[in-house]
């Protein structure tokens, strides 16, 4: 009896349950501080406070105090009631002291402990659910009774008296076990597919997670060669720079020793000159004629000849040979195309000529890098064995940012690009370029006009210049294919755009002569 009267003092009065830091008021009593905090914040409008048991007014907040000996107590009774706290329910017949209730009896409307569940009546009627503080809620509200059916109409639980006199009477109904089993069947199906979703969530997220890694070391990989790259820049810019001004000085230096040798000269004409010149105003004064005649003739100090001779000595001087400081700085052009090809560029990797696809009219060399036209080469005929004078590589591309460079300058006609592996081997259509499955830059035959060709659709140039060397680019993601001609500076010819849905292999046709790959096929990204 002390035990129970014990709990019933550890309540606080406003949540009704076991005190949780209890805290005291000027007046006296005790409260859990969660709760009198957010009673006292709702009377902070109104200016006055009052404790909720006794009603006592403060103009003031009161300020709370622990009170410590009842958390002690508190405390001390929950370790000796370790179960107390897991449902919250005890056992309504146990009246001496809290006992924790094991089943609640929806006909008795009442929680029992394992002893008083020991003795409980066993009829049907008693229906035995796990505790649970509402059970009112598996009532009928209007006839007392426990729930029995369920009206598919309405959606609703009933007890018997609403299905045979109360208002679902009539009503399509089922037993609640039967629609339980409905419920529960569709909640596992949800529950699969939710679990399926799920599953399906954490592998998106591991997906983008590695790619969220991949990326930040593609960047890191990137921001590295980035920093090189401009490292080298500047090197090349500083050598340069050295380069441009020590020309500049050399060729200062050269030009005023010159123009100073000149000034030399000239000033010691200029004595003599002025030598001359006094002697003849003395001749001038002079009042005896014999003397005056007997100077030899002046008139060929006047001569122009010394002119010409000065003329021709400055201009042998010269002036800064721009032009050469100019060639000096022409290799930023060649820094520029360095930073155009070298951005992101890998080593090589050598693409293959594919023998088994080559034409009986073309020869692949031995190390696969060179197609020369040459008739009857007598190879089995096979299913990807192309009918006319062409070849692709072993190699294909799926992904990524790539290009290859040939040598065409020994080849009367030629068509350089990509393919897919599906295009046709046989027939008219299976010319790369003249179908939807290939792309291609080709050097027409007697006219020297080059184009580019897509499902027998052309493209001219405007240009009917030689090219010898040209470079394929591909852009797989981009859907793009750019044709550059290898001069100086590198020409961008044209660009096709695509959406492309197979792998592309590279693929030449040849026409007379021979053409040859470079030594590989770059990669663009790291």
């Amino acid at each position: 009896m002390a035990s129970a009267d014990l709990r019933k003092e550890l309540d606080c009065s406003i949540c009704l349950n076991i005190y949780t830091d209890p805290v005291t008021l000027t007046c006296g009593h005790n409260f859990c501080r969660d709760c009198i905090d957010r009673v006292l914040d709702s009377q902070e409008v109104s200016g006055v406070y009052t404790c909720p048991e006794c009603r006592a007014e403060c103009q003031e907040r009161p300020v709370l105090q622990r009170n410590i000996t009842l958390c002690n107590i508190v405390g001390s009774f929950l370790s000796t009631q370790p179960d107390q706290e897991e449902t919250g329910i005890f056992c309504t017949y146990c009246i001496h002291s809290p006992v924790p209730a094991a089943k609640s009896c929806l006909h008795c409307e009442a929680s029992l402990c394992d002893n008083h569940l020991r003795v409980h009546s066993k009829s049907a009627e008693h229906v035995l659910f796990d505790t649970t503080t509402s059970l009112r809620n598996r009532k009928c509200s209007v006839h007392k009774e426990l729930f029995k059916y369920y009206c598919t109409e309405d959606a609703a639980c009933i007890c018997l008296s609403c299905s045979l006199i109360g208002e679902h009477r009539g009503h399509q109904m089922q037993s609640l076990d039967e629609v339980s089993e409905k419920k529960k069947e569709k909640m596992r199906n949800v529950l699969q597919k939710l679990t399926t979703k799920r599953e399906e969530t954490e592998k998106r997220v591991q997906s983008l997670q590695k790619r969220r890694r991949e990326d930040q070391d593609k960047a890191a990989g990137v921001t590295e060669t980035v920093t090189a790259l401009f490292r080298d820049i500047r090197r090349q810019l500083e050598d340069l720079e050295k380069r441009a001004l020590s020309e500049i000085s050399r060729q200062e230096e050269s030009v005023s020793l010159s123009v100073s040798d000149l000034i030399q000269q000239l000033e010691i004409k200029k004595d003599e000159l002025s030598r001359k010149m006094r002697h003849i105003e003395e001749l001038c004064n002079m009042s005896d004629p014999v003397t005056v005649l007997q100077e030899p003739d002046t008139a060929d100090l006047c001569d122009t000849e010394d002119r010409e001779r000065h003329d021709n000595q400055v201009h042998s001087v010269g002036d800064l040979d721009v032009g050469l400081i100019s060639e000096t700085l022409y290799t930023l052009s060649d820094i520029i195309t360095g930073i155009n090809m070298g951005i992101y560029v890998q080593e090589p990797t050598n693409i293959i000529l594919d023998v088994n696809t080559a034409g009986n009219k073309i020869h692949i060399s031995g190390d696969r890098k060179t197609a020369s036209w040459s008739p009857n080469q007598k190879r089995p005929e096979t299913p990807e064995r192309f009918q006319y004078n062409q070849v692709i590589s072993t190699r294909r591309f799926s992904s990524g940012r790539h290009y290859w460079e040939v040598d065409v300058s020994k080849s009367r006609w030629w068509r350089v690009g990509m393919c897919y592996p599906s295009i046709d081997r046989r027939g008219g259509q299976s010319i790369i370029g003249a179908n939807n499955k290939s792309w291609c830059l080709c050097l027409r035959r007697g006219d020297n006009q080059y184009a580019v060709i897509h499902d027998s659709n052309g493209i001219q140039l405007p240009d009917n210049i030689n090219y010898n060397r040209l470079r394929i680019c591909l852009d797989y993601e981009a859907g793009q294919m750019s044709f550059y001609a290898l001069c100086d500076p590198i020409r961008h010819l044209h660009t096709v755009t695509a959406t492309f849905t197979e792998p592309l292999h590279a693929a030449l046709c040849v026409g007379g002569g021979c053409i040859k790959i470079s030594e590989g096929v770059r990669n663009w990204e790291k």
